[in-house]
């Protein structure tokens, strides 16, 4: 049985987190409607807005407190929050494409809950998947590169006996795991550093869940990690 353990390296840095995990099986991740995940995009930039009350975009409570938690950790130049590059197109007025259902789905959640959201193919995982500080030599290679990229050692990293599965949180992600049209299991997971935001977190993975099941089928289940309970099962 594989399992996501949360490693105590990473609650060192961050003992007030939760992980939200979805562990979708069975699910049929092809193209059916573009249409569909288009209009499913669009309606999720709208209520982005609501994250971003303040003209000055890097002073709205999102952008500060994931620019914060970034500090804890050495990052790549320019490394940001997955959730504030996508609120930081919807700010500028530009519009997300769409990928793949999967993808669109956790786009969407992210946009709306003001949430960094990732996704990732559990049966491209080898061994345990394990949120920790990098060693720095892992492997890593990320989309429109075959160039390889260690992470840093300290670094936030997902990883797998096979190299980083993603970078600086949700950052960056690798191509060996990422999500395609063919995934039929899939890790998808949402990342809370505010704790006063528990609730609207705990609602954000409801719905990722649900949203994922109610459009690709298979099961979804859902699961939140923290400091005292570190570890699930995936498959």
């Amino acid at each position: 049985m594989k399992k996501f353990v949360t490693e105590d390296d990473f609650w060192s840095l961050f003992p007030n987190a939760r992980i939200g995990v979805v562990i979708c099986n069975g699910i049929n991740n092809s193209i059916k409607d573009e249409e569909q995940y288009k209009e499913m995009i669009s309606k999720a930039e709208k209520e982005a807005l609501n994250h971003l009350h303040n003209a000055e975009f890097s002073s709205n409570e999102v952008i500060k407190v994931w620019r914060e938690a970034f500090q804890k950790f050495k990052i790549k130049k320019g490394a940001r929050s997955s959730i504030e590059a996508l609120l930081k197109r919807v700010h500028n007025g530009n519009h997300l494409g769409t990928i793949n259902p999967l993808v669109d789905i956790y786009n969407s959640i992210s946009l709306r809950y003001g949430l960094p959201c990732g996704g990732e193919d559990i049966d491209t995982f080898v061994g345990d998947i394990r949120l920790t500080k990098a060693v720095g030599n892992e492997n890593f290679v990320t989309l429109g590169t075959d160039e390889n990229a260690p992470p840093y050692e300290g670094e936030i990293v997902y990883k797998d006996n096979e190299g980083a599965i993603c970078r600086s949180f949700n950052w960056r992600e690798s191509v060996r795991t990422m999500l395609t049209e063919n995934t039929r299991n899939a890790f998808l997971c949402i990342e809370l550093i505010d704790e006063r935001r528990l609730k609207e977190f705990e609602n954000a993975l409801k719905d990722l869940a649900k949203t994922v099941q109610d459009n690709l089928g298979g099961t979804c289940k859902f699961s939140i990690l923290d400091i005292n309970n570190k570890e699930v099962l995936i498959k």
